[in-house]
C-alpha cells in the first residue's frame, strides 16, 4: 500500500504543480505583469512548488532526513540528470552574464548549505536570512532584466513555455486552488508512502528522500528542461535548473526551517552535501568556460548521476 501511496502521491503532486504554475502565470498575465516577471515565476515558484510542499510536510512529520534529502537529492538530479538529458537533446547555451549571475548564486547557496550542514541544523533565524538573500537576488535579477535586453528576452521565453495558461479569472482561480490542493494532498500521500517504504525495508528516510522523493519532485524541472531543449530555448533550460537549485536551498529550506528546525544527519553532511557541491562546481565551471554544456558533457553529467545513485547502494542494504 505504501508503494501505491508513493506513486499516486507523485502523480497528484505533478498534476498539482502544473495546475498551480499555470494558474499563477495566468493570474500574472491577467494582472498585466510583464513576461519577464512571469519567467521568474516559472523558474522560482512554479518548478520548485512540489519540493516545497513535500519538504514542509516531512518537517512537520518530524522527518528532517527526508526533508533535507529531498532538497539535496533534487539539486543533484537537477544538475547531473536533468542538465545531462537536456544537453544530450541539444547543446545548452546561455549568455555569459546570466551564467555568472545565476551560477554564482547557485554556488553561493550550495556553500551556504554545506556550512549549515557542518553546523548540524537549520533554525528559524537561518531561514529568515535565506529568504532575505533570495529576495535580494530576485530584486537584482528583475532590475537587471529591465536594463539588459538579453536577460529580459530570456525570462520572456520562459513564460512562453507555458502556452496553455488560462486567461479567464474564474478558470485561473480553479487552476490555482485545485493545484494547491493537489500539491498538499499529493505531498502528504508521497511522504506517507516514502516513510512506510523506508520502515518496511529498513532503509533510512534520508536515502528515500535523496532518491525516490527527490527524483519525483524534480519532474517539473525535467519536463520544463526537455521542452525548452527540444524547442532550442537552451538558455531557458539552463535558467530553469540554476534557478530551481537556488530556490530549493534558499526558499524551500528557508521557509521550512521557520516552520520546524531541520536537523542535518551525519550521512548527508559527510557525503551527499559534498556530492551536491561537486556537481554545482562542475556545472558552473562548464558554464563559465564556454557558457555552454555540449552533448559530450551531457553524457558525462548523466554518467555522474548514475554513479551517484550506484554509490548509495550500501545505504539501501545492497
Amino acid at each position: 500500500m505504501d508503494v501505491v501511496f508513493l506513486v499516486v502521491g507523485l502523480a497528484i503532486l505533478f498534476v498539482g504543480g502544473e495546475l498551480t504554475l499555470r494558474g499563477a502565470v495566468g493570474l500574472a498575465r491577467f494582472l498585466g505583469v510583464s513576461a519577464a516577471v512571469i519567467g521568474l515565476i516559472v523558474v522560482g515558484f512554479g518548478t520548485s512548488a512540489p519540493e516545497l510542499v513535500v519538504t514542509v510536510q516531512a518537517a512537520l512529520a518530524d522527518k528532517s532526513g527526508l526533508a533535507i534529502g529531498n532538497v539535496v537529492g533534487s539539486n543533484i538530479s537537477n544538475l547531473l540528470l536533468i542538465l545531462g538529458v537536456g544537453a544530450i537533446i541539444c547543446t545548452l547555451t546561455c549568455t555569459a552574464q546570466s551564467a555568472k549571475r545565476d551560477a554564482g548564486m547557485m554556488v553561493a547557496s550550495a556553500l551556504l548549505l554545506v556550512c549549515l550542514g557542518l553546523y548540524g541544523q537549520i533554525v528559524w533565524w537561518h531561514g529568515i536570512i535565506m529568504i532575505a538573500v533570495l529576495l535580494v537576488y530576485l530584486g537584482g535579477t528583475y532590475l537587471q532584466d529591465k536594463r539588459d535586453q538579453a536577460s529580459r528576452e530570456l525570462h520572456e521565453q520562459e513564460s512562453e513555455e507555458l502556452e496553455n495558461a488560462p486567461t479567464k479569472l474564474p478558470i485561473i482561480l480553479v487552476f490555482t486552488i485545485a493545484g494547491l490542493a493537489g500539491l498538499v494532498f499529493g505531498a502528504d500521500l508521497m511522504v506517507k508512502g516514502a516513510i512506510g517504504i523506508a520502515e518496511s525495508f529498513g532503509i533510512s528516510e534520508t536515502v528515500i528522500g535523496l532518491t525516490v522523493v527527490a527524483l519525483g519532485t524534480s519532474l517539473p524541472e525535467l519536463a520544463a528542461t526537455v521542452v525548452a531543449a527540444y524547442r532550442k530555448h537552451t538558455d531557458v533550460a539552463i535558467a530553469n535548473v540554476l534557478g530551481s537549485c537556488v530556490f530549493n536551498v534558499l526558499s524551500i529550506l528557508g521557509i521550512t526551517s521557520m516552520v520546524a528546525t531541520l536537523s542535518i544527519e551525519a550521512d548527508i553532511r559527510d557525503y551527499d552535501l559534498w556530492c551536491m557541491l561537486a556537481a554545482t562546481v562542475v556545472v558552473t565551471g562548464l558554464l563559465l568556460k564556454n557558457a555552454a554544456i555540449g552533448r559530450v558533457a551531457g553524457f558525462f553529467l548523466l554518467a555522474g548521476y548514475i554513479g551517484y545513485i550506484v554509490s548509495l547502494a550500501p545505504r539501501f542494504g545492497i
